[in-house]
């Protein structure tokens, strides 16, 4: 995580809010945002290193390396080829994925099947994102939601266990309701674009809420539904952190209780892609999950795409 931290208080004095107005619709106190100079590729690097010597994996024994971003270092070479030679695992195959807030359970969706299949042994996934520099610091909306952070994770084969359903969709018909306008080859970018705030994010919040709790149910109901479980057999939900009252309104339509699901909102606010790693992470580390463990990873984002993933720990 970034060393700056960017709390409600801080906000304002840069735009017309409050923390109590923030914490009550968000469930956000504070996030993290990346020093002048910094991009994802440096956060993905420290987050790189940690899990690999979690893993107690040489670089060198790397076999492919997924980045899930919508904030990359730049267009192209992709991040994870910035990644790559930074870690000197030369052996890697590296790729870029683009799914927003679902872009950890895509990635760790794809490197399942290389290592399935037999075709690679090691994987590094990795969801990293610098949010801060494609925020609106004018819009009040928006502004007070994001952040920055990168969460890495090891994928190699399991006897027993491991990741037991996967379960991804999209709707590009709503595009739309969050999407960053200029940029790419449709509007190139211009004195005009840049005039026209054009190279920040814009989202249609109120219409997003609602679509984000039931699509999440959806995603869980049918991952359970693959694995031959039911809601009160998992041990940990970790949820995309976008708004802990959406995460409320899941947990209620699953009828399960809020302490089964790992928050860490209030401390990073929405890091899109990284959010679920960062988390998966934490959780972890703070014993909050345990041997033999069901977890369920839920995200829900731009394009719009979703995904949910059952794991045996």
């Amino acid at each position: 995580m970034p060393k700056k931290v960017l709390a409600n208080a801080d906000l304002e004095k840069m735009v017309e809010t409050s923390d109590e107005w923030i914490t009550t619709r968000t469930g956000i106190k504070e996030r993290r945002m990346v020093a002048k100079g910094e991009a994802a590729s440096d956060l993905a690097v420290k987050a790189a290193k940690d899990a690999l010597a979690d893993a107690k994996l040489d670089p060198q024994n790397l076999e492919l390396i997924i980045v899930a971003s919508i904030t990359p270092d730049m267009q192209f070479p992709a991040t994870s080829c910035i990644l790559q030679n930074a870690l000197g695992a030369k052996k890697a195959v590296a790729f870029d994925i683009s799914a927003a807030c679902s872009g950890f359970v895509y990635a760790l969706t794809i490197a399942e099947q290389f290592i399935a299949r037999g075709a690679y042994k090691n994987a590094l996934v990795i969801g990293a994102e610098v949010l801060t520099s494609i925020t609106d610091w004018k819009d009040r909306n928006t502004c007070v939601l994001f952040g920055d952070g990168a969460g890495a994770a090891i994928l190699s084969e399991v006897k027993s266990g491991g990741i037991l359903s996967t379960y991804l969709g999209a709707d590009g018909a709503m595009g739309e309701l969050l999407y960053l306008p200029a940029g790419g080859s449709r509007i190139p970018a211009s004195a005009k674009t840049i005039e026209g705030r054009m190279h920040y994010l814009k989202m249609r919040g109120n219409e997003l809420f609602k679509i984000a709790i039931n699509t999440m149910t959806h995603s869980a109901e049918t991952v359970l539904k693959q694995a031959g479980l039911k809601p009160h057999d998992i041990d940990l939900v970790i949820p995309h952190q976008a708004n802990t009252r959406i995460i409320a309104m899941v947990a209620k339509k699953l009828k399960l209780p809020m302490d089964k699901f790992y928050l860490n909102i209030e401390r990073y606010g929405n890091m899109s892609s990284a959010s679920l790693a960062v988390a998966l992470c934490e959780a972890v580390k703070e014993g909050r999950i345990k041997k033999g463990d069901y977890i369920l990873l839920d995200a829900f984002g731009a394009g719009l795409v979703w995904g949910a993933m059952i794991i045996k720990w």
